[in-house]
């Protein structure tokens, strides 16, 4: 009798919170909801091992114009269990790249850190940003995180903890205590499960308006664009897609004067022509 009452119960929330999710994706995004240049994009790691050449840093730097992305995040790890980078023998090349990407199209130097899975309410990782925030400020550069969704419904977090043991969202105060650590946070906002773009770009907009709410007005924001494709039950490649996610963040921002907000897209190497003209049309080119 419970497993048949949780059966009949638990599709009515979840066709409820698809309705919401449709409705948070109608209507038309303001005008003003437009790139502030402070977008960013994550790169692979082929940029540090040594398969890229100074004309890869040459197209690169001319892909970003015209656009508003400020930041890069290179993939230079994985750490050791000890924490430490051994960047001699895993990014032999972090060095060059860095200096030539900064020479070719300057941007912002810092730490980007992108540890998965980080549980919500993690005291651990909260310590490591306050320990790596003391050296970061230090040498004045910035301290940037890659963050989990946040909790979309009531504790259904919840539900991923008991079935496999690992959460999925960040509870609103958990991300707020994160946010409150950097100077940038960028939401991993994709591997969703939503089977529609029109789903997709409304939890996109849920998302961006609840980082809104958490994130201090001192601290950069960033919303994650899928630049890749995948299909299967935790990403449907039809649904996640770049314009989708693009349209949504802008729902989400509405009118929003925030000028410290941005979109990510992830990732350099599987982004197509059609992900970047959506991001480029979507978002840094005026109507």
């Amino acid at each position: 009798m419970l497993a048949l009452v949780f059966i009949l119960l638990v599709p009515a929330p979840l066709g409820a919170y698809a309705v919401y999710l449709r409705v948070q994706y109608a209507g038309e995004p303001s005008a003003e909801a437009r790139t502030r240049n402070n977008d960013a994009l994550w790169l692979g790691h082929a940029w540090v091992d040594g398969r890229k050449t100074e004309a890869d840093v040459t197209a690169l730097a001319e892909q970003l114009q015209g656009t508003g992305i400020r930041d890069l995040y290179v993939h230079a790890g994985p750490l050791e269990h000890d924490g430490t980078l051994p960047l001699a023998s895993v990014s032999p090349k972090a060095r060059w790249f860095t200096t030539a990407m900064r020479a070719a199209a300057p941007a912002v130097q810092g730490i980007h850190f992108d540890f998965e899975p980080v549980q919500s309410g993690s005291k651990g990782f909260l310590a490591v940003l306050d320990q790596t925030h003391e050296l970061t400020t230090a040498r004045g550069v910035p301290l940037s995180v890659a963050a989990a969704q946040i909790d979309p419904i009531f504790h259904v977090n919840v539900l991923p903890l008991l079935l496999t043991g690992e959460g999925k969202w960040w509870s609103h105060g958990y991300f707020a205590e994160v946010a409150r650590r950097v100077e940038q946070i960028a939401v991993m906002s994709y591997d969703t499960a939503m089977p529609l773009q029109s789903l997709y770009g409304g939890y996109v907009a849920q998302q961006t308006q609840l980082a809104l709410e958490a994130t201090p007005a001192s601290t950069d924001l960033l919303m994650g664009l899928p630049a890749y494709w995948e299909s299967n039950p935790s990403h449907w490649g039809h649904a996640e897609t770049v314009a989708a996610a693009v349209r949504g963040a802008r729902l989400g921002l509405g009118a929003s004067t925030r000028k410290n907000f941005g979109l990510a897209l992830y990732i350099d190497f599987t982004a197509t022509p059609e992900n970047w003209a959506a991001y480029r049309d979507g978002w840094c080119v005026a109507p």
